[in-house]
């Protein structure tokens, strides 16, 4: 304990006069204990310079008094600041703050942020772009309509479900156990469900070691990318392409070089004749509900490139981000459920079908590149959502997530059919499109008189808020398309967000 004395006789200077009160806030009811709220206040006035090294603070009776606690919560602090080497007691004296510690300028009573930017900030960080989807006009406001990207109604998801299960898990003795599980990919049984469920669903023929857990689809691209790429690697995309991706592909050093997408997906006579040209890395391709266009490739088009992969030895990532939803006819099984040498890396995601809240995706890989990735994987997420990971194996076991699959594939189905039939004939000279077999989103492709850029903004001025993907400057300038996602939106906000649309192209 330090020695208390009983007043300030000698003080060089009142400290009295400082309104403590006001510059030190107490909060009786909250954490951490009182005496050592008043410790750290009294630290931070001396950091910022309201209290300089080598004056008194008032005695322990009087602080107590201006402060209104007991004095002996005071006597606590002043211990704790003597002990950490802030203050010191001397005797007949008072409390004196100690005299050789670093000169701190007196500041403002709104002092300037600590973290203010270095001289050298630009040349010291990787410079990584902003990535707000192309078209970004401004943020929406309450009431907003918004038209996203392709994604689920989360008035559509089942919250109820989700919750039931995480109060079961909550309640469970094995939640505690599951989180000091080292990752291996995922919670096992959810990677046990998964296998199973695509197994089903997709005819891939793969088991728990095939497969690793991430969170989101685009977790799974950047990691799959890292693994493969090196800088100077030359890889092939789509024409267009999934931004992010080619963002990421950028990133890790990669040449791009671009293949055209026509009505049956991917040019693949293009691609052959591009792999003969040079040695290739990898291959993006998006076959089911091409990213941004919607195509879906031809079962032809699959046959030959599937031998162009094996015939090249090329690693390709098959991004299949919204399988489940496809509309006129069963879907066409994915390059990954065919024989591919193991050269493909199969990424899809729970949440297309769940909602943008639901970040859980997966990767489906041979065994030896998937023990790289949760390697890998480690590096940027230690353990994973045990507890969202361990509930949704729960929904897929008990069948939820099947019937809530059937549930919103009609719901998405209708809305399809209702903005096909709202955009077809208003917009017959000024946008065009192909209905496409699923998904959640139109390509709508508008006639040069009607330049996107100020149809952005002109919407946006009306409380519009196109979120899809925007294609309209750089080396896609000329398509002056957009992706105008229905899935989330109700009869009534897609009836409202097209009748805005026609009064700007009128």
């Amino acid at each position: 304990m330090i020695f208390v004395p009983e007043t300030n006789a000698g003080a060089q200077t009142p400290m009295s006069m400082l309104p403590f009160k006001t510059l030190i806030k107490i909060d009786r009811t909250g954490h951490p204990a009182v005496y050592i709220q008043l410790a750290n206040g009294l630290i931070n006035l001396i950091r910022d310079g309201k209290i300089i090294p080598g004056t008194f603070l008032p005695g322990t009776r009087e602080m107590a008094r201006i402060i209104q606690i007991h004095r002996k919560t005071v006597i606590n602090a002043y211990d704790e600041l003597a002990t950490q080497g802030w203050i010191e007691s001397l005797p007949q004296k008072g409390f004196r703050v100690v005299p050789d510690l670093p000169v701190v300028k007196p500041r403002t009573y709104h002092p300037k942020s600590n973290f203010s930017q270095p001289i050298s900030l630009t040349e010291d960080l990787l410079q990584l772009p902003v990535l707000v989807r192309p078209g970004w006009v401004s943020e929406p406001t309450d009431g907003a309509i918004i038209v996203d990207d392709g994604f689920p109604d989360p008035l559509l998801s089942p919250h109820e479900s989700f919750l039931q299960q995480y109060r079961q898990l909550l309640r469970s003795k094995e939640q505690y156990q599951i989180s000091l599980h080292i990752d291996r990919g995922g919670v096992p049984h959810l990677k046990s469900a998964t296998s199973t469920f695509l197994n089903r669903s997709r005819g891939l023929n793969i088991t728990d070691e095939h497969l690793i857990i991430t969170r989101g689809a685009q977790m799974a691209i950047y990691m799959a990318a890292a693994l493969l790429i090196r800088p100077g690697d030359n890889i092939v995309v789509s024409d267009p392409s999934y931004f992010i991706a080619d963002f990421i592909f950028q990133k890790l050093g990669a040449v791009i070089h671009r293949v055209a997408v026509d009505q049956e997906g991917m040019d693949v006579n293009q691609l052959e004749d591009l792999l003969k040209t040079k040695q290739f890395r990898m291959l993006y391709v998006i076959p089911h509900h091409h990213h941004p266009t919607t195509v879906t490739m031809s079962s032809s088009r699959r046959i030959q490139l599937l031998n162009v992969i094996k015939q090249y030895g090329l690693w390709t990532i098959e991004d299949d981000y919204d399988y489940d939803f496809h509309y006129r006819n069963s879907p066409i099984l994915p390059l990954a459920s065919a024989d591919h040498g193991g050269r493909i890396i199969y990424i899809g995601s729970y949440t297309k079908l769940l909602g943008p809240s639901f970040r859980i995706g997966y990767m489906v890989a041979e065994k030896h590149f998937i023990n790289q990735a949760i390697r890998f994987k480690r590096l940027i997420d230690i353990r994973g959502d045990f507890m969202m990971e361990s509930a949704l194996a729960n929904l897929i076991e008990n069948g939820e997530l099947g019937r809530h699959i059937r549930r919103s594939k009609k719901i998405y189905a209708d809305r399809l059919e209702s903005a096909s039939k709202l955009i077809a004939d208003p917009f017959a000279e000024s946008i065009y499109f192909e209905k496409p077999q699923g998904g959640m989103a139109l390509w709508l492709r508008f006639d040069n008189r009607y330049p996107l850029a100020q149809i952005l903004v002109k919407a946006s001025a009306r409380n519009l808020h196109f979120q899809g993907s925007a294609y309209f400057e750089g080396h896609i300038a000329n398509l002056n398309s957009l992706r105008f996602g229905f899935a989330s939106l109700s009869e009534d906000r897609m009836g409202q967000a097209i009748s805005i649309m026609r009064e700007i192209l009128r």
